[in-house]
Formats: structure tokens, sequence, C-alpha cells
């Protein structure tokens, strides 16, 4: 970052615990991919590629070897976890995360209707071989209506237990289910027991895929709250929220 002489907030180097901006890639060409990661880098601490679009990105092999020469790793969505689950194929997943050398297992329930503790069962099987970020909530609004706060609790613990690094709160690449309301908005009840739970916020990773919610989740938790599913288009606009150099995060 250019020396300016200003008191900005304090950001943890690379690698850190706190603060981490983990991109979705959605299946970008391979140029603009190559070019986001080679010149923010610093910013950048894991790329997601996003549900299931592993199987059929192009040039996903040349990606991956570019995230590691920038030092910069990567996981598959917790989405593909669930298609290879349904089809009661996970040891081919389990296969398929070894074949790309991946460090990182997403482990989900968003979609397939299996109880948090069914999911436990595999977090605590995959982080024998993997570190598990597993992720809570449900990418169907009306059934992530009808999950209180307590259960949000009850989940991340529970997986927390069985071995996850991390857990990631649901928001969908598109913001509006989850933790979010279907306008977008941010379920500040949940939100708010999450926080006062005692649960460690580097424990907890918030999918914010737009300037609402990181602008949200930066004034309720922190300049180095750990952030997911941005876009790879965000990566500097994130990097000035959490420094306060956008309006919306100016008076911090």
């Amino acid at each position: 970052m250019l020396e300016s002489g200003l008191v900005l907030p304090s950001r943890e180097t690379k690698p850190r615990e706190n603060g981490l901006t983990i991109l979705i890639d959605n299946g970008a060409p391979k140029n603009l991919f190559m070019d986001t990661i080679h010149s923010s880098s610093a910013f950048i601490d894991f790329v997601k590629f996003g549900w299931g679009t592993s199987l059929v990105t192009p040039f996903l092999e040349q990606k991956i070897a570019w995230l590691r020469k920038h030092h910069i790793d990567f996981f598959f969505g917790g989405t593909l976890f669930e298609k290879f689950l349904s089809q009661d194929k996970i040891e081919d997943y389990y296969r398929l995360c070894q074949k790309f050398g991946c460090d990182y297992v997403e482990i989900s329930n968003g979609t397939v209707p299996i109880s948090n503790g069914e999911k436990a069962v595999f977090i605590e099987e995959f982080s024998r071989d993997f570190v598990i970020f597993s992720e809570v909530g449900n990418k169907d609004t009306s059934i992530s209506n009808r999950q209180d706060s307590t259960e949000w609790l009850e989940n991340i613990h529970e997986d927390l237990e069985a071995g996850a690094t991390k857990v990631i709160t649901e928001a969908r690449e598109s913001g509006t289910s989850g933790m979010c309301h279907e306008n977008g908005d941010v379920r500040s009840d949940v939100f708010d027991e999450i926080i006062d739970s005692g649960i460690p916020l580097e424990k907890l990773i918030f999918e914010a895929p737009n300037k609402k919610m990181q602008t949200f989740f930066i004034k309720h938790a922190g300049v180095n709250v750990n952030l997911a599913n941005i876009a790879l288009s965000d990566v500097i606009s994130l990097e000035t929220l959490r420094l306060g150099l956008r309006s919306d995060t100016f008076h911090m």
C-alpha cells in the first residue's frame, strides 16, 4: 500500500487469520483472473471456485498454479461436495480434492436435505486430510427464514467441535438467503446473537457479495472481519472499505 502519512486502521499482513478476503471465481476468463491475482495478491487470501464451476472451468489447473505462485490458497464450492454426496460418491470427491492438491475443503448442507449432525460427520472425516471450512445456513429462502439464531449457533458450535477450522455463514453469491432476507438486508437478529455468543471472530467467515453487506459487517464486526464471496472486481474497493477510504466507512 502507498505510504501516505494518513492514520488508517491496522491490517494484519499475510498469512493472517483475521481480515481474510475470499474471492469467488464463477468461471472468469483466464486472463482476467490472472490479471486480478497478479495485481491484487496482497489483498487476497483465498479463491473459491464457486458452486460446481471447477468441473467446467477452462484452464482450472493453470488458475490453481497461478494462485500457488502468488501464495494464495483455494477451495471448491460446498455445492460441489453436496452434488457428490447426493449421488453417494463422496469417495470420488475425496479423490478429486486430492488430485488437485487441495489443502482446504468446504463442506456444507445448504442444498441437500441432511441434518447438521450428518454434515458434522463428514467434517470429522475430511478433517483428517484437509483443513475444513464448513458452511451454515440454507440457500432456500423459505427454509433459511425459519432458522432462528439458536439453530445457527448450535450448528456453528457443532461444526467447530467436529473439526472445522472456520465456519462460513451462508448468503449465496446473490446475497438473498441464509444470513440475509430476500431483499438483501442482513438478518441482524441472527448476526447479533452470533457476535454476542463469544465465538472468536477469527473462526467465522461472513459471505458478503455486495457493498451493502461488506459495509454492514465491517461496521459491526470491525475492519478485520473475514469476508467471502467477494467478486474479482471488488478486491480494491473492499480494501478501501476496510481502511475507511470510502464514504460508507469514512467515519469509523
